[in-house]
């Protein structure tokens, strides 16, 4: 579930708001010494790349999302494009398995051109599949045989999430809200000539209408409450609409959505053939948004100047408006390895995953090839160092990944905190931190920008980093990027918040490295590694050596 990007964090009232003509937009690519803000220092970067003399190699970053806006003016010369795919013909040119897969792959659709946009919850999915089995009323473990003890401990964690989670009188109230919501809505659309708008367009806008007077009320109390001018219609619509699902989840199983239209065998997870190439099918905000953060085209003098300077973005739709199936992303990772992604971005996560297995084995699989994988840590202000979040860094039999990195997202003390409030941590699962509240990137239709916060964005400006120190130094391994990433990662002098705390802690004991991640300091550090990257050999995963630089040092 695209759950790592967060919008709306209270329906509270607040009269807490920041300036926030005082933020820069691209204040997460800026320089703390010189700047202030706690950035990464991008431009330093750049600076030591043009001293260096250092010649890019293109890098193709994959992006496992919900969709992306393939037109959009700051992004469509970078997408991937399959040379051994010929555009249109209905022939799988390339014997891949996928059909004119052009740009990427969308595992959420069906052969007939239909797309899954809503899904179920997991938790919802597993609950009722083990409902018959145990019973509503759910026995103890000295009932059942212990080789289904660990299927009942899953069964009681999904039973207290779908049913004892949900606040039924808040659910009430948003119903009897919703409609009214939404018969204001239509009016304000009308009026501004818009499908989506934020509080920021509704600054000078007045009306008559007394139904469109309490929309913008309330969206001006959340916009309030949030610190945000850049919430949606949509986004309070659509997190509203997440509410009353997961009521209705409580007292009834979910609806096969997927089933429906992908029509594979999801039990079976050698049946990989299916799908379509539509990548935008009614979802693109969050993966055009997340895609605009690793790679806009820089320089172009419009909208927004990527991380990465000479990457491909390879899109592929896994994610739905509700909880990503484990197959999908399996299939998602092993198209993007095949394909030639040498980054994996994931903006996404969930509480269970009963086929932990198949996705396991897909990591496994990008760390055979050498392919780096970063991670959205999540937004429920939760350690997942004994909270469950899936995909996680770890296999099943408790070895870990040398190829995957999970992020955390910071701020700045401007930005109520160099801890994001909403961000997931652990001192043992989360192994850096990185910018993700108000991050300005690309979002689709009609060529718009626009902010949003969670470690969905935190994740690819990651990545972006990886991708950027990997164009310069390309002989470097999956293992030396995760390597140079978190030995780089710079250590805040001052405590920080713990999410969702007012507990001030070091940062290093909220996650592993105890730092923000730094393209600077990255690519200083990657300068001094000998690269060991050999596509005939398997990745090395000893500690990198360090070599002598070949130049003086840059202060």
């Amino acid at each position: 579930m695209i759950k790592n990007i967060l919008f709306i964090t209270s329906m509270a009232v607040s009269s807490t708001l920041f300036a926030q003509d005082t933020i820069p937009n691209n204040w997460h690519q800026l320089d703390k010494a010189t700047t202030g803000f706690y950035g990464i220092s991008l431009d330093k970067a750049y600076s030591f790349i043009k001293a260096k003399k250092l010649k890019s190699k293109t890098v193709v970053v994959g992006v496992i999302d919900s969709g992306v806006d393939s037109t959009h003016e700051d992004l469509k010369a970078i997408f991937w494009t399959n040379p051994k795919e010929i555009p249109g013909n209905g022939i799988d040119d390339d014997k891949n398995g996928y059909v004119d897969d052009i740009h990427g792959w969308n595992f959420l659709g069906g052969k007939d051109g239909k797309n899954v946009n809503k899904d179920s919850y997991e938790a919802a999915r597993v609950y009722y599949s083990l409902k018959e089995k145990f019973g509503s009323n759910t026995p103890d473990s000295s009932s059942v045989p212990q080789n289904e003890w660990a299927e009942l401990a899953t069964y009681k964690k999904a039973q207290k999430k779908v049913v004892g989670d949900v606040n039924f009188a808040e659910v009430v109230y948003i119903q009897k809200l919703l409609p009214l919501l939404k018969t204001g809505d239509s009016v304000i659309r009308k009026d501004l000539g818009k499908e989506e708008y934020s509080c920021n367009d509704l600054t000078a806008y007045t009306s008559d209408n007394k139904d469109a007077k309490k929309v913008k009320d309330l969206m001006q109390t959340l916009c309030n409450a949030n610190g945000s001018n850049d919430i949606t219609n949509k986004q309070i619509i659509d997190e509203m609409n997440d509410e009353i699902t997961k009521a209705d989840a409580a007292d009834n199983p979910p609806k096969e959505y997927r089933k429906e239209v992908v029509q594979d065998d999801e039990t079976n997870i050698n049946d990989r053939n299916y799908g379509n190439n539509d990548l935008t099918a009614g979802t693109p905000f969050h993966g055009t948004h997340c895609s605009g953060i690793i790679g806009a085209i820089r320089g172009n003098g419009i909208g927004v100047d990527g991380i990465a300077d000479n990457v491909r973005i390879m899109m592929v739709r896994a994610v739905p408006d509700g909880d990503e199936h484990d197959k999908d992303i399996a299939n998602a990772i092993r198209y993007c390895v095949d394909n030639g992604a040498q980054v994996i971005s994931m903006s996404f996560g969930k509480d269970f995953s009963p086929q932990k297995k198949w996705v396991d084995d897909a990591v496994r699989y990008a760390e055979s090839k050498g392919v780096l994988l970063v991670h959205a840590a999540g937004n429920d202000a939760k350690n997942i160092d004994t909270a469950d979040n899936f995909p996680s860094g770890f296999y099943l039999d408790g070895n870990r990944p040398t190829n995957w990195i999970t992020v955390g997202a910071s701020g700045d003390p401007k930005l109520k905190g160099i801890t994001a409030s909403f961000s997931n941590y652990g001192k043992k699962e989360v192994d850096v931190f990185s910018p993700g509240v108000k991050i300005y990137s690309t979002i689709p239709t009609k060529n718009n920008y626009g902010k949003a916060s969670g470690t969905s964005m935190a994740a690819p400006v990651v990545a972006g980093i990886a991708a950027l120190v990997l164009e310069y130094y390309p002989t470097l391994t999956a293992q030396q990027l995760k390597y140079v990433i978190e030995k780089s990662a710079v250590k805040p002098a001052e405590k920080v918040d713990i999410p969702g705390t007012d507990s001030l802690v070091n940062l290093s004991d909220i996650s592993k490295t105890g730092g923000i991640v730094n393209a600077y300091e990255a690519i200083k550090l990657a300068a001094t590694l000998k690269g060991e990257r050999n596509s005939a050999t398997a990745p090395v995963t000893t500690k990198p050596k360090a070599v002598k630089p070949v130049t003086k040092k840059t202060k």
